[in-house]
C-alpha cells in the first residue's frame, strides 16, 4: 500500500478547519486532510476533560505531521477554544468529573457530554468563516462510536444545514470515519502515512478517558479499560491480525 503524503492534489486550493483533538481519530482526520486541501487549520476544545494529556499531545502530533511529504507548506495555525467552565456546569459526566465510567438510566455511557459535538461544531464553523476556510472537517463515526448520538451522521447532516443556514455560509462538514471501525481507521492511517504515520499515532496520541500514559501498549498508551482503550486496542489487534480485511472495509 503505496502511502499518500505526496498525495492527492489540493482540491481547487480550498482549505479546511479540522477538529483536532491530539487523539488517534482525530490525527487521521488531520492526516486525511493534508492530503487533500492546500491550507489545513486546526481547533481544539478545553472543556474541563479528565483525559487532558490530550491537549498536550496536540502540539508535538501537529508539528511531527509537518514532516510528512509536503504536509508542512500545507498545515496552517492551530486554534484553541475554553469552554471548561460552561461545559463543566451543564454536564456532570465521567469526562469531565471524577466518577465510575458506566451506563446511564437512558442507556447512554456516561462519557457522554451532552451537546458537545454540537458546541465544537458551532464554534469551529464560526472560526472557519471567519478564516475563510469552508470545509469543517471531524472524527465522527458511527461505527465504534460508545453509543454518543451526536456522533450519528443524521446528526452531522442536520449540523450542517443549521450552520449554513444561521450563518449564511455554504459549510460542507466532512466525516472521512463516519463508517470506519477502528480496525479501518489503523489501515487508513497507514493508507496516508505508512508505518511511520501509524507509529506516530500509536506513541504520540492519546485516547484513554481516565488520561492514563504510564504504559505504552502494542495499541499506545492507555488505562486498557475505559470504553476508548477498549475500542482502540479491539481495532489494533483486528488490523494487525489481517491487514487487507480492514483496508477492504475503508475500500467499500
Amino acid at each position: 500500500m503505496t502511502p499518500e503524503t505526496s498525495g492527492l492534489p489540493a482540491e481547487g486550493g480550498e482549505g479546511a478547519l479540522v477538529l483536532f483533538s491530539g487523539g488517534q481519530d482525530s490525527t487521521t482526520c488531520l492526516a486525511w486532510a493534508l492530503t487533500r486541501y492546500a491550507r489545513v487549520e486546526t481547533v481544539g476544545f478545553e472543556y474541563g476533560q479528565r483525559h487532558a494529556v490530550e491537549l498536550a499531545c496536540r502540539e508535538p502530533v501537529r508539528q511531527a505531521l509537518g514532516g510528512f511529504g509536503n504536509w508542512g507548506e500545507r498545515l496552517g495555525p492551530d486554534h484553541l477554544v475554553g469552554m471548561a467552565e460552561s461545559l463543566s456546569a451543564i454536564g456532570a459526566t465521567a469526562l469531565t468529573r471524577e466518577m465510575e465510567i458506566a451506563t446511564t438510566a437512558q442507556g447512554l455511557p456516561n462519557t457522554f457530554v451532552p451537546g458537545r459535538n454540537l458546541l465544537f461544531l458551532t464554534y469551529a464553523a464560526a472560526i472557519a468563516g471567519r478564516r475563510g476556510l469552508r470545509r469543517i472537517v471531524g472524527g465522527m463515526c458511527e461505527t465504534d462510536y460508545s453509543g454518543y448520538p451526536d456522533c450519528r451522521d443524521d446528526t452531522i447532516k442536520a449540523m450542517q444545514v443549521a450552520l449554513n443556514l444561521g450563518m449564511a455560509q455554504r459549510f460542507l462538514l466532512e466525516t472521512p470515519l463516519m463508517w470506519l471501525d477502528k480496525a479501518a481507521t489503523w489501515a487508513l492511517a497507514h493508507r496516508l502515512g505508512g508505518d511511520r504515520l501509524v507509529e506516530l499515532i500509536r506513541t504520540e496520541t492519546h485516547t484513554c478517558y481516565r488520561g492514563e500514559r504510564a504504559a505504552l501498549h502494542d495499541w499506545g498508551y492507555g488505562c486498557g479499560r475505559c470504553p476508548a482503550c477498549e475500542l482502540r486496542q479491539a481495532g489494533w489487534a483486528r488490523w494487525r491480525a489481517n491487514p487487507a480485511a480492514a483496508a477492504g472495509v475503508y475500500d467499500r
